[in-house]
């Protein structure tokens, strides 16, 4: 997890971003208990043609809330309460279709917050930084009228009119996911600058995206782990139908979009956090958030997903992203959160939970009973492997980090250089397409940043900052990494040996973009090497065989596929010296060699000296 970043959000936290937006207490009128209204839902329903609004707020236990905005001058209109006190409604009458209206609630006569369902908010501090490329006629704040966060509705928002609506979500086993931040990939940071890199993305040969966190976070320059409205597309990446449009466009070239979704922890803006909070957690009588963490990876506010409250919510968090923005699946953000077990490190919140395992099925349920062709539901867990596995069997997808082991081969230091946990079998799976696995993620450091800064050199071969060196080890690792069966990840840039520290600018902070990197001879090598691997993984069904054997613990590794018409081997030097091959390829004569020149056994063995680096991927008959 962030655990840098969730240490100086929690500070920024604690200071200002729970502070309560209060205005004078006002008189209050007596409450009216009556019935929801047919048409009634979470947030604003319009009726009559859009002319009228009904607004609802779930709010138990609170004595009075009024809704307040554009439509009655920032005066405040009492909202009617349901016979079970727990929803809060009003129907506002006289509407403008056509116009966006700022609006929020205040409750108990000295609250303002914001609609948890609203699909835009206004923010004073931060809007003012967004460009008008990005997002083109901004509503402008209501100052002077209210102070916070304000939410916006409209009858008829721009519509977006999908083009490609018959796509193929790619296998699972066959999926090659791009790790995407928009903030760090172009210098616009939005849908469109990066829509025009699109065909780098397609030429690299992955078929999916999956985007940091987008719905609205505190501030501008986020990862996004710092969410606040759920419905609402963040406005410093461009508008809903911009990212409508992104995810089509990726659609009509063949590439699947998949959220991070963070829906472990909340924070202080978030309008369900300030209804329920003592001035710094959340007090017991919360239906979504526990007053104190259950584990010790927390920032922001936990959910409480064993409280009905927040499996509803969260399930309308995913449904309406599924139905509106089309989109291909889920990466949970910190899956593992989602306990009622108290824990204090990290043995323990690892062990097997029978109740997070039921509500990750039910979640699961939930989403299959919407989509059930091929959605992707991704978790970072790292759980006990047999909670794991319990997952697993279900259908869900795991993140697994090769990020360690893989580096230290990368670097040549070859005590801890076994990454044998990419296998699908070393975790209990019955399928590899459930298990997601990566050597960079936006939580790791950059390979090439550790081998320019630390590799190891022995003679004339230094890996240490030779940057041309260090990128034949990234060709090497990424070789290895794309052989072995199931689905793979790749954090943006890894594919032109990014070397900027993680912790540059701070460790959630701005990365420079380096798209420089690309006209680089070394670099665009290095680029051509993923592009290769990856067609031959998407293109040759052998390399999502269950039939595999390796040795990947020592400085000659190999990894061996096999299936009914063919059989592969990948071999490689990690040292930085020659070693000698010795590996039982099973069969004697011609093999093809998909980076190099063909060779001829007499035997079933394969004996070589590899020099440093060094790597061939060999088959019996020839990849596509």
């Amino acid at each position: 997890m962030k655990k840098v970043f969730y240490l100086l959000c929690y500070i920024v936290l604690l200071t200002t971003a729970c502070k309560k937006t209060t205005s004078d207490p006002v008189t209050e009128a007596p409450v009216t208990n009556t019935a929801l209204p047919a048409g009634a839902k979470d947030g604003v329903a319009f009726i009559n043609n859009g002319t009228s609004a009904i607004v609802t707020l779930y709010a138990p236990g609170k004595n009075s809330v009024a809704l307040m905005g554009d439509f009655n001058n920032w005066s405040t209109t009492a909202m009617k309460k349901t016979t079970d006190g727990n929803t809060w409604w009003v129907q506002i009458d006289n509407l403008n279709p056509s116009t966006e209206y700022a609006y929020q609630f205040l409750v108990d006569g000295s609250l303002k917050v914001a609609d948890p369902y609203c699909e835009k908010i206004l923010d004073e501090n931060n809007d003012k930084y967004i460009s008008a490329a990005t997002y083109p006629n901004l509503k402008a704040y209501p100052s002077g009228k209210t102070t916070g966060i304000v939410s916006v509705m409209q009858a008829n928002q721009p519509v977006y009119a999908w083009k490609n609506t018959n796509f193929t979500r790619p296998d699972k086993n066959n999926l090659v996911v791009y790790e995407l931040l928009i903030r760090d990939f172009t210098t616009d940071h939005n849908y469109a600058s990066t829509l025009q890199k699109l065909d780098y993305l397609t030429t690299l040969g992955i078929n999916a995206i999956e985007l940091m966190p987008v719905n609205e976070f505190e501030g501008n320059l986020s990862w996004g782990y710092n969410p606040s409205f759920y419905f609402a597309p963040d406005k410093y990446y461009g508008t809903k139908t911009a990212l409508q449009n992104f995810i089509d466009e990726c659609h009509g070239k063949g590439i699947a979009v998949i959220l991070d979704m963070v829906l472990n922890h909340s924070f202080g803006q978030s309008p369900m956090v300030q209804l329920y909070f003592d001035g710094s957690k959340p007090t017991g009588s919360s239906p979504w958030f526990n007053a104190e963490a259950k584990h010790p990876f927390n920032v922001g506010y936990d959910f409480n997903h064993e409280s009905a409250a927040t499996r509803k919510f969260s399930k309308d968090v995913m449904k309406f992203w599924m139905q509106q923005y089309k989109i291909d699946g889920f990466r949970f953000d910190l899956s593992k959160g989602f306990t009622q077990k108290a824990s204090a490190d990290d043995a323990q919140f690892r062990l097997y939970d029978a109740s997070r395992v039921a509500i990750w099925k039910e979640y699961n349920n939930f989403i299959r009973s919407i989509d059930a062709n091929n959605f992707y539901v991704i978790l970072e867990h790292f759980a006990e492997e047999s909670e794991e596995k319990a997952l697993a069997d279900d259908g869900m997808m795991l993140w697994n980090n090769l990020n360690y082991n893989m580096n230290e081969a990368t670097m040549g230091w070859l005590g801890n250089s076994d990454f044998s946990w990419g296998f699908y079998t070393r975790h209990g799976f019955t399928k590899s397409e459930n298990l997601v696995t990566y050597g960079e993620s936006h939580d790791e450091e950059r390979l090439n940043y550790k081998n320019m800064t630390y590799g190891n050199a022995s003679g004339s071969y230094v890996i240490k900052g030779n940057l041309a060196t260090s990128l034949k080890r990234e060709e090497l690792a990424a070789a290895f990494l794309f052989a072995i069966p199931g689905p793979k990840m790749i954090w943006q840039f890894a594919e032109l040996g990014y070397d900027i520290n993680i912790d540059f600018n701070g460790r959630t902070g701005e990365k420079p973009i380096k798209w420089e990197y690309y006209t680089d001879p070394d670099r665009k090598l290095l680029y051509d090497a993923y592009a290769k691997f990856i067609r031959l993984k998407k293109n040759n069904s052998i390399f999502n065989t269950s039939s595999s054997s390796y040795n990947l613990a020592n400085g000659i590794k190999y990894i061996k596929l096999t299936d009914a018409s063919n059989t592969v081997v990948v071999v490689g030097n990690f040292d930085v010296v020659p070693q000698t091959a010795n590996i039982d390829f099973g069969l004697s004569g011609t093999w093809l060699d998909a980076v190099g020149t063909s060779i001829n056994l007499t035997a079933n063995t394969y004996t070589g000296t590899l020099a440093p680096g060094e790597y061939h991927i060999f088959s019996k008959v020839a990849l596509k």
